[in-house]
């Protein structure tokens, strides 16, 4: 009984809470809730009556929204589905609850200090609760000193960027389907689909170009360049360390001559999947157009299947707005 109710009483007390809030209820913090409550009466469901098991749902339900919603906008904590929340929050909660609200004629008997106004169970259960978070902080510590020391203890920057779902669960998202096996073409990371046999950076990257105009006066070339999202940011430096001072910058969809991650139904191809891609455009004029292409290439190569390409076209004529330049003035930001 009491652990239907702890877990009933926290959704719609989240629910309420939310609305009044935000002006919606919150549909996953209710459903947060639900887990809150039930961690916040495991410690004493055998200790509450049915007023101290509402009590522990109010109380949890609160709880939780303003937990997650301090570590995400207030510390900047990364907790995507509220763990802390409902589990340290509301498991700390539930242990000090037995020692407030056990009820003495419950199975368990129990002196919760409202019934009795006897200080000894809350002491118990403040000593038990000090004693798990020091010996859990202890040998979290030393365990992540040791990963540290060996393998490592913080991801990539562009396993950052691509998200850890994907490098170590194999999931696009881990609230969506499964990423493509190994022997299926994928951009989603940078160990599947090894394109067959050694290919050459040199050859990584096709490159395709316009003929250009040759009037006399300054060139200016557009550079389009479509890659990998976890890439874009080794890209990014690369461009900049050559001087580049201005890219346009586009999520697209897109796939190649694989058709993205091909998808078979006994033996035959049901679908193309659009995949996504990053889209950046840049037009330079002092620069040599060969040293942004061999800088992007080198940025870009892992050897794998949906590395990206490499656009170059002649543009002719810039114009900036603001000032009215035209030509090879317009691309220099200067007065």
């Amino acid at each position: 009984m009491t652990t239907t109710i702890a877990p009933a009483v926290a959704t719609c007390v989240t629910m309420a809470f939310t609305w009044i809030k935000n002006g919606k209820p919150d549909v996953s913090m209710c459903l947060n809730a639900s887990l809150a409550g039930l961690v916040g009466v495991t410690a004493g469901c055998d200790a509450f009556d049915v007023i101290g098991a509402t009590v522990v749902g109010i109380v949890s339900g609160i709880l939780v929204v303003v937990v997650v919603e301090a570590l995400d906008m207030k510390l900047h904590i990364d907790d995507p589905v509220g763990a802390v929340g409902v589990h340290m929050a509301n498991g700390i909660w539930g242990t000090i609850a037995v020692g407030l609200l056990a009820n003495p004629d419950a199975p368990a008997g129990l002196s919760g200090l409202f019934y009795t106004g006897d200080f000894h169970q809350l002491g118990l259960q403040l000593l038990g609760f000090a004693s798990v978070a020091v010996y859990a902080a202890i040998m979290m510590v030393i365990t992540f000193i040791i990963i540290k020391k060996t393998i490592g203890l913080r991801a990539s920057a562009e396993e950052e960027i691509m998200g850890l779902d994907i490098t170590e669960h194999g999931l696009p998202s881990a609230y969506a389907g499964f990423a493509a096996a190994a022997e299926d073409y994928s951009v989603y990371g940078d160990d599947v689909a090894v394109v067959a046999g050694e290919t050459p950076v040199a050859e990584a990257v096709e490159v395709r170009s316009v003929p250009s105009f040759d009037n006399g006066e300054q060139r200016f070339t557009k550079i389009e360049i479509i890659c990998k999202e976890a890439r874009f940011e080794k890209l990014k430096r690369a461009m900049a360390q050559l001087g580049i001072t201005g890219m346009t910058v586009t999520h697209v969809m897109g796939y190649g001559s694989q058709k993205g991650k091909p998808e078979y139904y006994r033996g035959v191809l049901v679908d193309t999947n659009l995949l996504p891609k990053i889209q950046v455009e840049m037009v330079v004029s002092a620069i040599p157009v060969r040293d942004v292409i061999e800088a992007a290439k080198k940025a870009l190569y892992t050897g794998h299947i949906g590395d990206g390409k490499i656009f170059v076209y002649s543009v002719d004529n810039v114009v900036k707005v603001r000032t009215g330049e035209e030509g090879y003035a317009a691309l220099q930001d200067v007065e």
